[in-house]
């Protein structure tokens, strides 16, 4: 029997009602596994959980609701002309509308998270290996290659093939990065080599002090640390007495800035880097006094950052190293220490910020957010093994208010011209004999792994990453670094380390570095008699 006609007063129409909004899974700063966020201009691009059950629920096609049984005849409202719903549209998995529609609601990757998940899985297929093997196959995985870096290192220093023209302002790099790494091996190029590398040096100093890049080539700061260290690293009486020291004096005091840095070159930029290297230097070779030292570190003070870490110029984003790129904590680091003005840093900060910096794959980055580098393992590793001979300062700034312990601007010790370089040239030697305060402030066995698995290439030489090529910088830095590593566990500076702080045999273990200098140690205790006497 059919239901009476019944007039039904019309509804006003109602919005049709959005289905609600996914919740964002915000992973915070760092971008791992390709989560987390990346600023590009005043664009944030948020990564979203895609296993997320709420966001699954809504980007499902909307379903067919099932008809009524048994069906009743339509009311006033139920217009049966109406046609039936569509059939949902097919799966993402079969191609269609649906998947290209679910493809563009997915968020797009940056380039930084693409290449770090890239590495990541290079990295961890490394591991995957290496940990599936038998113990005497992984024994083998993680010995140093000696013969072979000396090889390619010594290959270097006597041929460069065409392509290395790009480099002929950074020759005297070049012979730093090969006699330091071939030291750390504990390897001595031959005396017709070293006379080479002098004579080559010599043409390369200014008659107005500093080195060049080549011969003939504007003195600079930069070249002018690599010369230096190369002919400290060679150590013989002829290296060390080339070193025009005079000369060398005035040149870092034309390159002294009103603001208390150096400039790089005449006209060059100034920045933490240039500090550094001319610091470094004068203490090296026993010209460093109070006319260098004065302002330099209220410069350094201004350049650290929120973040813990320091840049290359105030106001800048922090960095971890010092060459190649813009990277700066250990150069402001390491100068602040030369100059006895170390506690003007906030170094409890600097610590948690160059810690982070260690991720997943074992090794360091050079900044926030940016891929691993083997580089990094000497650049960051060395500013913590620095601060574990600090702690002392960093329980003093704990204690007390740091703000209120020393007004900004205010020097740490006097720096008048008088002062003599004696009383600096002691802060490197001093520092040096001071015994460890607390153990390794990074995970040193993770470092050593990352550095024997992914860093070395079998023919010989280092690398950056997985994927990349060797070349003479990151054999020297990672080597570097290496020591770093292994030498980070003792207290005492004059003991060898024991076989549990050095990953794969105990062949592996490097000679042991002056970290404010980054040449080694004999070879620093050589030079400074030589220029003390």
């Amino acid at each position: 029997m059919r239901r009476p006609f019944v007039v039904q007063s019309r509804r006003p129409k109602q919005k049709k009602r959005l289905p609600p909004r996914p919740r964002f899974a915000f992973r915070g700063p760092q971008e791992h596994l390709g989560h987390g966020c990346c600023l590009s201009g005043s664009h944030m691009v948020r990564r979203l959980s895609v296993r997320s059950p709420r966001l699954q629920r809504a980007r499902r096609p909307p379903q067919a609701r099932p008809p009524p049984s048994p069906p009743r005849p339509a009311a006033a409202m139920d217009y049966p002309s109406q046609p039936p719903p569509p059939p949902p549209p097919p799966a993402a998995a079969e191609g269609g509308p649906a998947a290209d529609s679910q493809a563009a609601e997915l968020p797009r990757l940056t380039v930084t998270q693409v290449e770090q998940m890239k590495v990541e899985a290079k990295v961890a297929d490394i591991y995957r290996v290496f940990f599936g093997n038998a113990p005497n196959a992984n024994s083998l995985m993680l010995e140093l290659w000696r013969e072979q870096h000396v090889e390619y290192l010594t290959r270097g220093l006597k041929h460069l093939g065409p392509s290395f023209h790009v480099l002929d302002a950074n020759r005297p790099w070049l012979c730093y990065w090969m006699i330091h790494a071939l030291a750390l091996l504990d390897e001595t190029p031959d005396e017709d080599v070293e006379d080479d590398i002098v004579n080559f040096l010599s043409r390369c100093q200014d008659k107005d002090g500093g080195y060049g890049g080549g011969p003939g080539q504007l003195p600079h700061l930069a070249t002018t640390y690599a010369a230096v260290n190369t002919l400290v690293t060679i150590g013989s009486e002829r290296a060390l007495s080339s070193i025009n020291r005079d000369n060398l004096y005035k040149f870092m005091l034309r390159m002294k800035d009103t603001s208390g840095a150096f400039r790089m070159h005449d006209g060059g930029e100034i920045d933490v880097r240039a500090s550094y290297t001319a610091i470094s230097v004068a203490s090296l070779v026993n010209i460093l006094d109070g006319e260098l030292a004065k302002g330099v570190g209220n410069y350094i003070t201004r350049c650290q950052t929120y973040e813990g870490g320091i840049a290359g110029e105030p106001y800048a984003e922090a960095h971890g190293g010092c060459f190649g790129l813009t990277r700066y904590t250990f150069c402001g680091l390491a100068a602040m220490i030369l100059l006895n003005e170390v506690d003007k840093l906030d170094l409890a900060s600097l610590i948690g910020w160059v810690a982070f910096r260690q991720g997943v794959e074992c090794g360091f980055q050079g900044r926030t957010n940016k891929l691993v580098d083997g580089c990094y393992s000497f650049w960051q590793g060395a500013a913590l093994a620095l601060t574990q001979k600090l702690m002392t300062v960093v329980d003093e700034q704990l204690k007390s208010s740091y703000s209120s312990k020393r007004p900004p601007g205010d020097d740490a010790c006097a720096t008048s011209s008088s002062t003599e370089a004696a009383y600096y040239a002691k802060f490197g030697l001093d520092f040096i004999e001071k015994s460890n305060q607390i153990g390794p402030l990074f995970h040193n066995i993770a470092l050593q792994q990352y550095i024997l698995l992914c860093a070395q290439v079998l023919d010989g030489g280092l690398r950056d990453k997985p994927g990349k090529n060797r070349d003479h910088y990151h054999s020297c830095y990672c080597l570097s670094g290496l020591s770093v590593s292994q030498y980070s566990a003792m207290v005492d500076s004059d003991a060898c380390p024991l076989p549990q702080h050095v990953l794969g045999p105990y062949s592996n273990l490097l000679e042991p570095i002056h970290p404010l200098y980054n040449v080694v140690l004999d070879k620093y205790h050589t030079a400074y008699e030589f220029f003390s006497s």
